[in-house]
């Protein structure tokens, strides 16, 4: 059966369809509503026949160089300021924003499809009440998408970009949902002892991964939208496309990941925090996405922070955590390391750290994180999940999703090095799907 066909049978399906079809539109408080018509649905034919049409089509990989197109765009209308300059500035950069909004609501329902296919065929993980919410999350996405009309005008884009951030924003809550529902197996089975079955954790590794590249496809055309369409046309930042800086100085986003992580380090430890050095390329700059750089850095150095702090309890004076930013003309990667002098991590114990069923957080914490999820607001700031075994898989996630990496060794009673490898996103190759 042709996906039009069963889109029109889908829409028939009323009140039950409508009831999903402007989920986007909604506010974060009818989310439950949405969810509940998802439910309603998911299991007719209709559904389950368009899923499975879409997770049988291939994802496209998308390239860095596909997404910064814009600098194509700003380098080939040059810099003039007359009127008609101006307004044929607009349309071409109109006509941008509905190739990408086009190229979007094709790519990413096959996207979601996949994700949803990936969760139904998970048996450990796929019975837990928060992990069916994220299904219903993604279901109600999947739909709303293939319902939007084409965005092939300037006043459509404008609809489909006010529906993909409404998506965007929905969407923030997965991880947390996720870790409730690997809490949720963890304390209706305590059999599984802290460990997932290895294909279990590949599922995890591979929806995180298709994660961060959903993510960073709608990321990347909600800000190229805020910059071309709120900016002043002849001051859009030269160093940024979309969430992209061509700019990237691995200094100044390791100095905010001190900054945040020393806040919450202080929080923990009675306004205490060991002091961090920083040493080698600081005026180096390259092609990445800064926000996901923070993530992985806060997470190293939070991490060094807190073993520096009880491994030296008792000491006055807490030895220094030390960051080294390596790169050269010869040198592959930027490479990132954070040392510390916290006691390290038993050999025993290094294949476990990359479990998301791992975490060094008290039984208390993890309950009341599941007793309360509400109440931890923090999502994807690495302040709470961090704290629940997610925090150096997602972090490696992020690492590699861009052809990168994160390696831990440690020194058992002295301390751990953490490498964080980054790939310069200037390159052609295209990115995981």
């Amino acid at each position: 059966m042709r996906s039009s066909t069963l889109l029109r049978r889908l829409n028939s399906l009323s009140p039950t369809m409508s009831g999903v079809r402007h989920y986007g539109y909604r506010t974060m408080s009818s989310l439950s509503l949405s969810l509940s018509a998802s439910s309603a649905i998911e299991h007719t034919h209709e559904v389950s026949d368009l899923i499975h049409e879409y997770a049988s089509k291939q994802q496209t990989p998308i390239s860095l160089n596909d997404m910064m197109m814009l600098n194509v765009i700003s380098d080939t209308t040059g810099d003039h300021s007359g009127v008609g300059q101006i307004r044929q500035k607009r349309v071409i950069r109109e006509q941008m924003l509905m190739n990408m909004a086009e190229m979007l609501q094709e790519e990413l329902p096959i996207r979601l499809a996949h994700r949803i296919q990936d969760l139904d065929s998970m048996a450990v993980l796929q019975g837990m009440p928060s992990v069916q919410q994220v299904r219903s999350v993604y279901l109600s996405s999947f739909l709303d998408l293939l319902q939007q009309p084409k965005p092939s005008s300037p006043q459509a884009e404008q609809d489909f970009g006010r529906l993909l951030q409404n998506l965007y924003q929905n969407h923030s809550n997965v991880l947390r949902q996720m870790a409730r529902g690997v809490l949720e197996l963890k304390f209706e089975h305590p059999e599984v002892d802290h460990r997932l079955s290895m294909a279990d954790e590949a599922f995890l590794d591979r929806f995180y991964m298709s994660r961060v590249g959903i993510r960073v496809l709608a990321g990347q055309y909600l800000a190229l939208r805020h910059q071309l369409l709120n900016d002043p046309m002849e001051n859009i930042p030269k160093q940024y496309v979309g969430m992209i800086s061509r700019e990237t100085s691995p200094n100044r986003v390791v100095q905010k990941a001190i900054e945040d992580a020393t806040i919450l380090c202080k929080q923990q430890f009675g306004g205490e925090a060991p002091q961090v050095q920083v040493s080698g390329r600081l005026q180096l700059t390259f092609c990445y996405i800064p926000t996901h750089l923070h993530y992985i850095l806060l997470e190293l150095i939070k991490n060094s922070m807190r073993a520096t702090m009880e491994y030296h309890k008792d000491s006055k004076d807490k030895p220094p955590i030390r960051v080294a930013i390596a790169d050269g003309r010869e040198n592959e990667d930027v490479i990132v390391k954070v040392s510390d002098e916290g006691g390290g991590i038993p050999r025993s114990e290094m294949d476990k750290i990359w479990s998301y069923l791992f975490t060094t957080a008290s039984p208390q914490v993890q309950q009341d994180f599941f007793n309360a999820t509400k109440q931890l607001g923090a999502t994807e700031n690495g302040a709470v999940l961090a704290g629940l075994g997610y925090g150096l898989p997602l972090s490696r996630a992020y690492s590699r999703y861009f052809g990168g990496d994160l390696d831990m060794m440690s020194m058992e009673g002295y301390g751990t090095d953490a490498f964080c490898h980054l790939v310069r996103l200037a390159d052609r190759a295209p990115l995981p799907v």
